[in-house]
């Protein structure tokens, strides 16, 4: 689909501050609970804020959704930012307190997905392109921060949900898993990005993120709209 300049515009500006909203208290959220059990690690460095400028990464957060927001005509934007650093050595309780500063990230989202909801029941009192703006805002909030909740809850890392599978497994398992961290970030970019790609050259639909993240990041947004009555 050919856009013109104006029309991309629009479309970048109903995505790219839920985006910057989803990330910035995704990575703030899991500062916050670290320094709350006693990792002052991201708080020395200034991570412990909801100024998103502590927390772009400059292609992650920049690059690649303008990137994803250019290729697929407006359809897709995703993205990334600077990652918390957290020392485990500091937590009373090791492998406890990781899982709880891992949660934290993806808990944000949904709650963040739930208030943009509730907020839906405010556009009946505003007009015209204002509604229209706020509302696929608001749209995309939910879903935006639903994808952000279950891509980062896949037991990969370093996922938040690695993390987590490391803190629950056995210790036998989480060690296994925890050496196949230094593969996490290939494991990913080869199972979403290009194992699809080599399959469309087959003629093979091999969209591994949609089924893993898109679908369920969908189901829960059907969730939410119920349960706080858009519909």
């Amino acid at each position: 689909m050919n856009m013109n300049l104006e029309d991309l515009m629009f479309v970048a500006s109903v995505w790219a501050l839920p985006l910057l909203v989803a990330i910035t208290f995704h990575e703030a959220a899991h500062a916050f609970v670290a320094l709350r059990l006693g990792d002052k690690t991201a708080y020395l460095l200034g991570r412990v804020n909801f100024n998103p400028l502590c927390h772009i990464d400059f292609f992650g957060t920049v690059i690649l959704p303008a990137l994803l927001l250019l290729a697929s005509g407006g359809g897709i934007m995703f993205g990334y930012a600077k990652p918390v650093p957290v020392n485990f050595s500091n937590f009373k309780r090791p492998r406890q307190d990781m899982m709880l500063v891992a949660i934290a990230g993806p808990g944000v989202n949904v709650a963040l997905a739930l208030i943009s909801a509730v907020l839906l029941h405010t556009i009946p009192y505003m007009s015209g392109d204002v509604a229209k703006w706020v509302g696929l805002n608001l749209g995309n909030s939910i879903f935006l921060n639903l994808i952000f909740a279950v891509f980062n809850m896949l037991p990969i890392l370093p996922l938040d949900g690695g993390r987590i599978a490391v803190g629950f497994l056995p210790r036998i398992i989480s060690k296994s898993l925890m050496r196949l961290e230094r593969f996490g970030f290939f494991i990913i970019m080869g199972g979403f990005f290009v194992l699809p790609l080599i399959a469309k050259k087959f003629g093979v639909n091999l969209n591994v993120f949609w089924w893993l993240v898109g679908e369920p990041a969908s189901f829960f947004s059907r969730i939410i709209l119920k349960i706080t009555g858009i519909y």
